[in-house]
């Protein structure tokens, strides 16, 4: 039996959640300072690991990205004994050798969000903490090289840039996104701040699904359904590959002292 508290989350869409892959499965109710989270959160043995499962957009994917309660999440699974998160999502591509069907680990982020709660410190003390490295570099290593053992087509690095959403954008808009950017998303930001300031590592597997409106080519939601549906198959057999790998303890990163020097 795996340690009760879960050290590992995956926050994500339900489709990479397979509850047959799961053991001792019990949904956790965590309510929060900043309201409750995107739903209960599944707590269960996954490839002999305790780890959480959080469904970014709710159950059956009723909230919209710029609705989702990213402080709540983040405060529920570190609540919980979280101390990192693997995030799979869903972004379109904003180079030409970026193809869809294959899949990235972000090492930077722009983020060009507009309207959401950034931080955890509105008020009583001002905390300025480092993002020049956002994505914990072990756990991007640990999921590349699962990824390579398994021959998927994966890219070990790239620039997310988050846009605001719901809606996509517009051609213009995504020809600028071009010259700072290598794929596009509607979820990374503020969750990785979030983790940051609660000193979680936190690493994307950010599934490339379709080209984004730069390259006018003309793309169906066929096309589009089964790049996903075929992302998310090796996006389980990447997770069932990595996890077990996970360390229990940390020590190849500094993201445990994101908040060292930080407050002012």
């Amino acid at each position: 039996m795996a340690d009760e508290r879960p050290n590992l989350a995956i926050i994500g869409g339900s489709g990479v959640y397979d509850p047959s892959l799961f053991d001792n499965v019990k949904a956790v109710k965590v309510g929060t300072p900043y309201g409750a989270p995107s739903g209960p959160i599944d707590v269960g043995d996954f490839m002999g690991v305790r780890m959480a499962f959080l469904p970014r957009h709710g159950k059956g994917h009723t909230l919209p990205p710029h609705m989702v309660p990213y402080r709540a999440n983040i405060w529920a699974l570190k609540s919980l004994g979280v101390e990192r998160i693997i995030s799979p999502c869903a972004v379109g591509s904003l180079q030409m050798k970026y193809r869809p069907g294959t899949i990235m680990l972000p090492d930077q982020f722009i983020d060009f969000t507009k309207g959401r709660r950034y931080t955890f410190h509105d008020g009583g003390k001002t905390v300025h903490v480092s993002s020049a490295d956002p994505f914990c570099p072990e756990l991007r290593k640990l999921i590349f090289d699962a990824g390579k053992r398994l021959g998927a087509p994966i890219f070990g690095k790239g620039t997310y840039i988050t846009i605001e959403g719901p809606r996509f954008s517009t051609r213009a808009e995504s020809r600028m996104f071009r010259e700072f950017a290598d794929i596009i998303g509607m979820t990374l930001n503020p969750e990785i701040q979030l983790a940051i300031e609660q000193e979680m590592c936190y690493a994307s597997i950010a599934q490339i699904t379709d080209y984004d409106v730069w390259a006018e080519r003309p793309v169906t939601q066929e096309e589009v359904f089964s790049t996903l549906q075929k992302n998310l198959k090796r996006t389980q057999e990447l997770l069932k590959a990595v996890v077990p790998l996970v360390p229990a303890a940390r020590g190849k990163c500094r993201c445990g002292e994101s908040l060292k020097n930080a407050e002012v």
